[in-house]
């Protein structure tokens, strides 16, 4: 029996949409502004079809929490804010921080040049 891993490196890019949330915690939130944004893509990640991948980070001054999350469109967006259940576990946002996203298409990919000689 074999499966499809969920996630897997590609020999050639294809378009993706980016999906970048900065959210930028009240003093001493951080943390609670971490657990809320992953309870929130956990949410997205076993229920949206559309969702790719996201990668969460803690800045380490305290002040902030980055979402990036990969999509399969710029229509996924609207999609994940027309769950209700979504909608309201994102709201939880506001009570520690304030956030904001961005949509972006990818209009170049970058690889190493230097590959290290053995």
């Amino acid at each position: 029996m074999t499966s499809t891993p969920a996630a897997a490196f590609a020999g050639t890019p294809s378009p993706t949409t980016f999906i970048v949330n900065v959210i930028h915690a009240h003093p001493g939130k951080q943390q609670e502004a971490f657990d809320i944004i992953q309870d929130v893509v956990h949410y997205v990640a076993e229920r949206k079809e559309g969702f790719l991948w996201s990668n969460l980070a803690k800045s380490t001054d305290g002040l902030t929490v980055v979402n990036i999350e990969a999509i399969q469109g710029a229509g996924n967006v609207d999609e994940f804010f027309s769950d209700p259940v979504f909608v309201e576990k994102f709201k939880r946002l506001d009570t520690v921080s304030t956030s904001e996203f961005h949509t972006y298409s990818v209009g170049d990919l970058v690889l190493p040049k230097l590959i290290k000689a053995e």
